[in-house]
């Protein structure tokens, strides 16, 4: 009988060992997955130190000087995007493909929630008829995170402007006008090449097959920019914002 309640005591020992093993590798991996999630949702706003690069609507020659800087830090510079009212407030970059930003930030560095950036099938210039656009969707808002409220039609019929500061100092106002929900497939929406002439029929089929729409007089010579970002729960669903790009 004392061996048989020694074996208890030594095999209760060895239980409550393995349990406090468990409760610490437990407590670890959700503190790591904490502080791995705060890091990379943090990582999504600018910081201070970019901020200071942020153009200055209405002042041409400051907006230039700032996105020049950036220039210098970045030459994959290509502007800094905004939509008013939400969280999307960040300068644009351009890789030599659609992978090279997906975790980097606009000073080259890595980076889970990436950049914005500008298709590799565009031109840098912004002179292409239809203009696509990339960035994270982030629970918090952050980067591309607020493409997915204009699902909403409160938030859709709330929010129909923005800028693109262009490296000139120029700024060129956004009238958005389709918020569709889409998958990575759709040719329609995800490629660039030969809609010189065709912007009309884009235009048409944004209204037929768009979530939110409304009618701001699109002309066959207007441009196109659209605003892509990944929905959450679907591996290959994507939310677009498309908007008119006045001069």
């Amino acid at each position: 009988m004392n061996v048989a309640s020694k074996a208890a005591r030594v095999g209760d020992r060895i239980l409550s060992y393995l349990a406090i093993v468990i409760m610490i590798m437990m407590l670890s991996f959700g503190g790591y997955s904490l502080w791995d999630t705060y890091i990379t949702m943090s990582g999504a706003f600018l910081k201070n130190d970019f901020l200071q690069y942020r153009p200055n609507l209405g002042n041409t020659e400051e907006t230039r000087l700032s996105l020049q800087e950036l220039l210098a830090i970045n030459p994959d510079t290509r502007g800094w995007i905004t939509i008013d009212g939400t969280h999307i407030d960040y300068p644009m970059v351009q890789g030599e493909d659609d992978m090279e930003y997906v975790n980097k930030d606009v000073t080259g560095d890595f980076s889970l929630s990436g950049s914005i950036f500008l298709s590799a099938t565009n031109k840098a210039d912004f002179s292409d008829p239809y203009i696509l656009t990339y960035g994270h969707h982030m629970d918090n808002g952050g980067m591309y995170g607020d493409v997915m409220e204009f699902v909403n039609k409160d938030y859709f019929d709330i929010h129909q402007t923005g800028h693109l500061f262009l490296p000139d100092g120029s700024a060129r106002k956004l009238e958005i006008f389709a918020a569709i929900e889409c998958d990575a497939y759709d040719k329609m929406i995800y490629s660039t090449d030969g809609r010189e002439g065709h912007i009309m029929e884009l235009v048409t089929y944004l209204k037929n097959h768009s979530t939110n729409f409304r009618d701001i007089g699109m002309r066959e010579s207007d441009q196109i920019i659209a605003l892509s970002t990944c929905v959450s729960l679907e591996t290959n669903g994507r939310a677009v914002v498309l908007a008119r790009l006045n001069p």
